[in-house]
């Protein structure tokens, strides 16, 4: 039984197998949406069966049906009695969303904008199994899964300012390379600075609307039609074959026939199993920020090629496939709890430490990308996210056509057509492609991050608008 309990605010009530309630944070017309995939509510009920999960099992305002949790799940656990699991964090391990802003403005670009989306579709490979320049033997392979960017920095891909601007500082202490089995490595191998497939994108944006000037000019994000991009990708498929390995792992050790959904295979936090997991998905994290940082390299050579003497600079780096223990409020007593998070954005506000030093009295910078033709947000953290989501807030638009059904019923021409309406130029590695990303598969962008912004679990800063856009 799921009802509205306040604007924007819906309860699944406590029922049968349930530890918590479940709370989904969506406006009527999201949740219409919602309703309709047939099993997001479902998958939160699940969630909240899980061994130590705390206070409640919530769904983002992007939400749709996922691996285990559903994609835009958040759940925080005990760390005594809690369980960890690879459904909550997502295939794509460290999957997230990286903002550079440069002091070139549209007028500029616009000259130069079919050269250089050219000139990056050469640099950055995109597709499935795309290799790149980057491809590392064994002991460098696994420096970036234990360094993260240390080791970027170290070899002269990025700046020391490059790594104080993104989460973590781009390196999650406790990565362990030995946890990574011998094949997620070969598939990662030759993978580090690719695109990949799927919703992956790396588009051109400008700064069309700025909702909150202090802030935004916190950010980097200094007039409109100032141009910025933002990539879209993850740990490849490194990650995903991680992800499957601790899924075998899982349902071998503990099974799953005491769950609520297979897809649900999970280890108590603090055994051998769920320690060894933690450090693997740490591992596949750091590979996926040098993997967004090998990308910003390659997008700097090539807008110095056209602008020499222009700056190409990372505003924030943000994973939206993780688990993290995290310090958060409870029944008015402050607890360390895993917090995971499949497909939603941290959402700290100012003071926390977790947040590099130029933004902490600010709030954590967050991104919402929307779907080629469509517009992106900036958004800040708020206290009343840490409240209300345990520090969460949407990842992007979410789904609401499935793939198949795109595939078979949007057409290439009437896309590009959409696109070339909003002047919006692609690149894409395919039809298909393009087909399964089309801003129609998607819901409105716009209602999602108004919704965010209303119960205030992140608060508006800015909107971008795709100029450029280069898919897989």
């Amino acid at each position: 039984m799921v009802k509205k309990i306040a604007e924007n605010i819906w309860e699944i009530e406590k029922e049968g197998k349930m530890n918590v309630p479940g709370v989904i944070l969506a406006s009527d017309v999201l949740m219409d949406n919602i309703k309709k995939d047939g099993k997001t509510m479902e998958q939160v009920k699940n969630v909240a069966a899980l061994s130590g999960i705390v206070e409640k099992s919530i769904a983002m305002p992007d939400a749709h049906q996922g691996y285990g949790f559903c994609i835009g799940g958040v759940a925080a656990f005990d760390l005594e009695k809690g369980i960890i699991s690879p459904g909550g964090v997502g295939y794509d391990i460290g999957c997230g969303v990286r903002l550079l802003a440069t002091n070139i403005t549209k007028k500029d670009f616009m000259f130069k904008r079919r050269a250089i989306l050219d000139d990056l579709y050469k640099r950055i490979p995109s597709g499935v199994g795309k290799d790149s320049e980057f491809k590392l033997e064994d002991k460098e392979l696994d420096r970036v899964l234990n360094e993260g960017m240390d080791w970027a920095v170290d070899k002269g891909y990025a700046t020391k300012e490059d790594k104080d601007r993104m989460e973590d500082s781009g390196y999650i202490e406790g990565a362990d390379a030995s946890k990574v089995s011998i094949r997620a490595r070969a598939r990662g191998r030759g993978q580090l600075g690719t695109l990949g497939s799927g919703n992956h994108f790396l588009e051109i944006q400008e700064v069309e609307t700025i909702f909150d000037e202090r802030t935004a000019k916190a950010f980097g994000l200094t007039d409109k039609e100032q141009i910025v991009i933002l990539i879209h990708s993850g740990s490849r498929g490194l990650g995903h074959q991680t992800a499957s390995d601790y899924i075998m792992k899982m349902e071998k050790e503990y099974g799953f026939k005491h769950l609520p959904d297979r897809e649900l295979a999970c280890a108590p936090i603090n055994s051998q199993l769920g320690k060894d997991y933690r450090a693997a998905m740490s591992a596949a994290a750091n590979f996926a920020f040098v993997n967004r940082q090998l990308m910003t390299y390659q997008v700097r050579k090539s807008f110095e090629k056209f602008f020499p003497k222009k700056e190409v600079k990372v505003v924030y780096d943000i994973a939206h496939n993780i688990a993290k223990f995290e310090e958060h409020e409870v029944d008015g007593q402050k607890c360390t709890l895993c917090v995971h998070r499949k497909g939603a954005t941290r959402s700290f506000g100012p003071g926390r430490i977790e947040i590099p030093k130029v933004y902490r009295k600010i709030g954590q910078p967050i991104f919402i990308p929307g779907s080629m033709g469509t517009y992106s947000y900036v958004l800040v953290g708020t206290k009343k996210a840490e409240e209300l989501s345990f520090a969460s807030t949407a990842h992007g638009a979410g789904r609401v056509l499935s793939r198949s059904y795109a595939i078979k019923n949007l057409r290439p021409e009437v896309v590009r057509g959409e696109l070339e309406k909003y002047d919006v130029i692609i690149k894409a590695g395919s039809a298909k492609g393009m087909l399964e990303e089309a801003p129609a598969a998607y819901k409105d962008i716009n209602e999602v991050a108004r919704v965010s912004h209303d119960l205030g679990i992140g608060n508006l800063v800015a909107r971008l608008k795709p100029l450029a856009v280069m898919k897989g």
